[in-house]
């Protein structure tokens, strides 16, 4: 008896009425699912791979430029410096990377080798490495000590190793790429997961080369063979993600005074100096700032800055600190631009971060999550302008799930849209902060926010990009029961987090200042 026969056998029966009467009803909620389906917007521009999204969500992480130039007092080491001179009589891995930690960063960079060419860890391709210094009697390791206390507590680890080195004998020769690529094999191999590899654009000059002592050129657009060099390291560590000036996973921002372009475009077509392919060292800086609307790639900025004027410990620098307040500013200017930001904590001749240095990572803390801890827009009511198919899966209900993989978006073709956060009672704030949901790409190209003030729309602040992130925050505070926010672009949004936030009474936020 076949389906239909099924049914007119029973349709004199109760029980095989309800059944027949199920059988519909299911057919009918399974056709009006399926036809119900949303689909999400189609990717717009660039988009980041896994290795971009993973740096993104660590965001905030710390260098280390810790070496015998910590014992000289210089920035850039000759190379013709005595591995005997590196001696940290108190040197506390946990400590350090606890200061990280402590300053709430996720993450921290080690320069295993600056421009002087020692090592910090006993490579077995040079003798100019901390095998031949005085600590732990030569059997001592930097870089597995500092990548263990980052494992212990749960921060993510990366190399800085550079490509310069003013110590080798072979530097400028096409000897040296294989002996770099020999130490680049060492760092990514025995040292557990690597999250990034830090490539300085600094090259060429002066040096001791082995006791030549002489000026060397080499042309950074060809002499490292980058492609195949970078090859090397995402074979050994799949999810490494490469800074250098022109990416490929961040650029540089263009300066080190802890501040990105406003705008600031994820997408970015890298510039060179010369008709060459562009390469670390030979690109334009001004557009590394801030970015193309229309670059061809997903490489956002990195802003590099250092807690103190300079990049390696000096005593004389102690009272020269940056505050806790300031790096906020340096915050808001970086990561709230859509850059990450990455802040050098030169450990001292004890090899410990500096009481005066920890003073400033705690007090930053302790404002940030005074700022942060409460978002005004969770308890309050959002409305949209439109909402894609009008499905709960893309709702404004997604800006303040506090989870980066859902998001609102509107349907296609309706790119210049708004939603209304109106909250229970008159709220005072002076920080809105954005992201786009960026593995569809950047899809937002202007902003705008309104208030409410004696029924009309009064517009209180505007500006190009969102991106990563975009954090807006003034000195004057905003008083309101009721805000808009306007977007638009060349696609339909998809805006994955949402938040408005008030600063502490009293808060006063530096000019910003040229540290060097």
């Amino acid at each position: 008896m076949n389906f239909f026969n099924s049914i007119k056998h029973s349709r004199n029966n109760w029980w095989g009425k309800s059944w027949i009467l199920t059988c519909l009803i299911t057919l009918l909620i399974a056709l009006n699912f399926g036809c119900s389906k949303v689909l999400p917007p189609e990717p717009f521009g660039p988009v980041p791979d896994e290795r971009q999204l993973n740096v993104q969500d660590i965001e905030y992480y710390a260098f280390l430029h810790f070496t015998l130039n910590t014992f000289t007092g210089s920035q850039w080491g000759s190379g013709a410096e005595s591995p005997e001179l590196f001696n940290p009589s108190e040197f506390d891995a946990d400590q350090i990377v606890g200061a990280v930690k402590k300053g709430g960063m996720r993450g921290v960079i080690l320069t295993a080798k600056h421009h002087d060419g020692f090592c910090l860890w006993p490579s077995k391709y040079t003798e100019h490495s901390v095998k031949n210094s005085p600590w732990k009697n030569g059997k001592g390791d930097v870089v597995k000590e500092i990548a263990e206390a980052c494992k212990r507590q749960g921060l993510a680890f990366g190399i800085y190793m550079s490509p310069w080195d003013r110590n080798h004998a072979d530097y400028g020769k096409p000897e040296y790429i294989q002996y770099y690529r020999n130490q680049l094999k060492e760092l990514l191999t025995n040292y557990g997961d690597i999250f990034t590899l830090w490539c300085d654009g600094a090259n060429r000059g002066s040096g001791y080369y082995g006791g030549a002592n002489e000026v060397r050129k080499i042309d950074n657009s060809t002499y490292y063979d980058w492609e195949n060099t970078w090859q090397i390291a995402y074979d050994l560590q799949p999810k490494l993600y490469i800074f250098s000036d022109v990416g490929p996973g961040t650029r540089w921002v263009g300066n080190e005074e802890g501040h990105a372009g406003d705008p600031c475009w994820a997408r970015f077509t890298p510039i060179s100096r010369n008709e060459k392919p562009p390469a670390p060292g030979s690109i334009l800086p001004e557009y590394n700032y801030t970015g193309q609307i229309d670059g061809k790639y997903w490489i956002p900025a990195e802003t590099d800055v250092s807690i103190r004027p300079s990049w390696f410990y000096l005593e004389e620098e102690d009272s020269l600190v940056k505050s806790g307040e300031y790096i906020l500013r340096m915050y808001y200017e970086s990561v709230g631009h859509g850059a990450t930001l990455n802040l050098n904590l030169p450990p001292d001749k004890r090899g410990l971060i500096h009481e005066n240095d920890l003073k400033a990572l705690t007090e930053f803390s302790q404002i940030f999550e005074n700022i942060f801890e409460i978002n005004l827009a969770e308890n309050a009511k959002i409305e949209a302008s439109d909402t894609r198919g009008r499905s709960k899966e893309y709702s404004t209900e997604n800006l303040t799930d506090n989870n980066k993989a859902t998001y609102w978006s509107t349907n296609d073709g309706v790119n210049d849209v708004s939603f209304t956060v109106s909250f229970n009672e008159t709220t005072i704030f002076n920080v809105i902060d954005l992201r786009e949901y960026t593995q569809l790409g950047q899809r937002v190209y202007t902003w705008a926010f309104d208030k409410l003030e004696d029924g009309e729309w009064v517009e209180f602040a505007s500006g190009e990009a969102i991106g990563l992130r975009r954090i807006w925050r003034s000195d004057d505070r905003i008083t309101t029961k009721k805000i808009r926010i306007r977007l638009k672009g060349p696609v339909c949004p998809a805006i994955s987090e949402f938040g408005i936030y008030a600063e502490p009474e009293g808060l006063v936020i530096p000019p910003r200042k040229n540290w060097n």
